[in-house]
C-alpha cells in the first residue's frame, strides 16, 4: 500500500513538473526570481523531449509501482500518461520535437516579455 501511495506521489510530482517546465514562463512574469528554478527546469524538460530520453521519475514510478503489486508502463510519463489524452495514437519522435518546440515557444514568448518590461532580464 505504502508503495502505490509513493507512485502516486510522484506521478503527482512528475505532473507538476511538467506543468512548471510548460508554463512556468507565465509565473516569472508576475515573480521574476522564479526563473531561478524555471530555467533550469526548462531546459531539462525541452532536452529530455528532444533528445527522447525518459525522465528519471518515470523509473521511479514503474519501480515504486511494481513493488506495491501493480504493474509498471513502458515509455515515459508523457507517453504513458498525457499522450493518449491529446493524440490516439502512440508517442513519436516527431510528437515529442513538437511538444519540446511547443514548451520553448511557451517561455522564450514569456521571457521576451519579462525583458522587454524591465529592459534587461534581472532575476
Amino acid at each position: 500500500m505504502i508503495y502505490r501511495a509513493l507512485a502516486d506521489l510522484v506521478l503527482v510530482v512528475h505532473l507538476v513538473f511538467v506543468l512548471f517546465v510548460v508554463l512556468g514562463g507565465v509565473l516569472v512574469l508576475k515573480w521574476t526570481r522564479v526563473a531561478w528554478l524555471h530555467v533550469p527546469a526548462a531546459v531539462w524538460g525541452v532536452l529530455i523531449e528532444y533528445s527522447g530520453w525518459i525522465c528519471p521519475l518515470t523509473p521511479l514510478e514503474n519501480s515504486l509501482r511494481e513493488r506495491g503489486g501493480g504493474a509498471g508502463y513502458s515509455g515515459g510519463f508523457i507517453e504513458h500518461y498525457i499522450q493518449p489524452v491529446l493524440y490516439p495514437a502512440g508517442l513519436t519522435r516527431g510528437t515529442q520535437i513538437v511538444l519540446g518546440s511547443l514548451a520553448l515557444l511557451v517561455n522564450l514568448t514569456a521571457y521576451g516579455v519579462v525583458v522587454a518590461r524591465r529592459g534587461r532580464f534581472r532575476p
